[in-house]
């Protein structure tokens, strides 16, 4: 099996969806305290803001860590994430991430694309060879 792309994890694309976060968990944590008749809504700020930064901190290593290999035949993942292509039904992008969902109804997540548009083109390429392929034979 020939690999023909590898896809992983861009750190400008972690931060931007961690600054997202962190904008929509400050606006809800202001909210929130709004709601209640809290006079110091502005620490909702600033909880949204280090639940997020804490967050992204901590799990960075880990998840710019993560590769997915696409070869002739599969879609490899981390741990028990591999897929044959033909197995493959939707391919959709949401922000940095490509899920893709399976026939059997399996959703994966490639996170932090910097280039999730290209990913989705490369793996729905991949599939339509499979498919090609597995039907000429």
């Amino acid at each position: 099996m020939a690999v023909r792309t590898v896809f992983r994890p861009d750190r400008a694309a972690y931060v931007r969806a961690h600054t997202w976060m962190a904008a929509v968990a400050m606006a809800a944590g202001m909210a929130v305290l709004w709601a209640v008749g809290n006079p110091h809504v502005w620490t909702g700020a600033i909880g949204g803001l280090a639940a997020i930064g804490l967050r992204g901190w901590y799990l960075a290593s880990e998840e710019l860590a993560v590769e997915w290999t696409l070869t002739d035949a599969r879609l490899e993942g981390p741990g028990w994430r591999n897929m044959a292509l033909a197995d493959i039904e939707t391919v959709r992008i949401l922000g940095s991430y490509v899920q893709v969902v399976t026939v059997q109804g399996d959703k994966h997540l490639l996170k932090y694309l910097a280039d999730p548009e290209g990913a989705k083109a490369a793996i729905e390429a991949a599939r339509t060879r499979a498919l090609s392929e597995t039907a000429a034979e």
